[in-house]
C-alpha cells in the first residue's frame, strides 16, 4: 500500500467514525478544507463517491462500508500499538463518547466532570443516548467508546465489567387510592401505568415477567427518560415500576410514595461495556478505570446495591 492511501485511510477512518466531516477535521487537529480535499482524492484514488449528502448529514455508499469493516479493526490495532505508551491524560486533547441513560447521567455525570477538570482539562466528554437496542451497535460501529447499561445477550466483540445491581419499586403520588395499603396483583393489573421507555417500546422488563406468569398490564402513558415521572405521577392516577437508582433525584424526594411490587422481580445489573478493539487502548482504559471508580464510590454502601465481583468477562 502507497503511504498516500494510508494516510487517506486514516481520514476516512476518522470520517467514518464521526459520521461528519466537521467532527473528523476536529479528530484529526485537520482543517475542514484539509479533510475534504482528502475525501476528494479518496473518491478519485478508490474509484467511489464514498458519502452521499442527506441535508446536513453524509451517508455512506455501500462501498465505503464494506472498505470500513475490513479495516477499521487493524486501523485501530495500529493506532493502540504506536500509542501504547502515549496517553498523557493532562495533556490529551482526546473526546470520548459513553452511551448512558439519563438516571446514570444524573449519578456519575458531576463528579466524572469534576475529576476530569481536576486531572485532564484538555479531555471532552459526551453522554450520548443509550438504548438497549443501539448501544451494542454502536460500540461495534466506533460511535461511541463506552456504554453503560444493561447486557442482553453474548457477543465476543463486546467486553464488560460489572458495576453494580439495582432492584425495583413501585412509584405513585402520596394520595394516591393504592398508597395506604400494600398493593394486590390485582389492584397492579388494572391500574394505569407510566413506562420508561429508552427505545420507545411499549413493554419491556416488567411486561416480560408478567407474561411468563400469564398476566397483562395496561401501559397507558410512555416517556423516553426518569426525570418527568415524578411530575407525571403526582398529577395523575398512574403508578410506575422504576429501579431504585432512578428515585434519588430530587423530584422522588417530595410528594411521592413508593411500595413493593406485588410479585418477585430480579435486580437490574448494569455493566460498563466496550468493544475488544479497545483492549489495549491506553485512553480507554484510562476512562473506564474512571467510571468504574466514581460509579463504585458513589453507590458504596447504598442499600440499593448488592455485593458481586467486578471481573472483566467476556459478553
Amino acid at each position: 500500500m502507497k503511504n498516500q492511501e494510508l494516510t487517506l485511510l486514516y481520514v476516512f477512518d476518522a470520517i467514518m467514525t464521526e459520521g461528519s466531516v466537521t467532527r473528523a477535521a476536529e479528530r484529526l487537529a485537520m482543517t475542514q478544507p484539509a479533510v475534504s480535499n482528502a475525501v476528494s482524492r479518496m473518491r478519485h484514488v478508490w474509484k467511489d463517491p464514498l458519502f452521499i449528502k442527506k441535508g446536513r448529514a453524509i451517508e455512506p455508499t455501500s462501498f465505503a462500508l464494506s472498505l470500513w469493516d475490513q479495516v477499521r479493526a487493524p486501523m485501530h490495532e495500529l493506532s493502540n500499538a504506536v500509542d501504547a505508551s502515549a496517553f498523557e491524560p493532562k495533556e490529551s486533547k482526546r473526546k470520548f463518547r459513553i452511551a448512558v441513560t439519563d438516571v446514570l447521567v444524573d449519578l456519575i455525570w458531576q463528579p466524572l466532570a469534576c475529576t476530569l477538570q481536576r486531572t485532564a482539562p484538555g479531555i471532552d466528554l459526551y453522554a450520548v443516548p443509550y438504548t438497549q437496542a443501539t448501544a451494542f451497535n454502536q460500540l461495534r460501529e466506533a460511535h461511541v467508546d463506552l456504554a453503560i447499561g444493561m447486557l442482553t445477550g453474548h457477543d465476543s466483540s463486546l467486553r464488560s465489567i460489572w458495576l453494580f445491581d439495582s432492584e425495583y419499586t413501585l412509584a405513585m403520588r402520596n394520595d394516591h387510592p393504592l398508597a395506604k395499603n400494600g398493593i394486590t396483583m390485582e389492584q397492579f393489573l388494572e391500574a394505569k401505568h407510566l413506562m420508561v421507555s429508552l427505545s420507545g417500546d411499549t413493554t419491556g422488563i416488567i411486561d416480560l415477567a408478567l407474561s411468563q406468569r400469564g398476566l397483562k398490564r395496561r401501559v397507558a402513558v410512555t416517556v423516553n427518560h426518569f426525570a418527568v415521572v415524578p411530575q407525571l405521577l403526582k398529577e395523575s392516577d398512574m403508578i410506575a415500576v422504576v429501579p431504585k437508582i432512578a428515585t434519588g433525584g430530587a423530584g422522588y424526594q417530595d410528594g411521592i410514595q413508593f411500595a413493593e411490587l406485588p410479585f418477585e422481580m430480579d435486580p437490574t445489573s448494569i455493566y460498563l461495556i466496550w468493544h475488544t478493539r479497545h483492549d489495549r487502548d491506553p485512553g480507554l482504559i484510562w476512562m473506564r478505570q474512571m467510571v468504574e471508580e466514581i460509579t463504585k464510590m458513589k453507590w458504596k454502601g447504598c442499600a440499593h446495591c448488592t455485593g458481586k465481583g467486578s471481573a472483566v468477562v467476556g459478553l
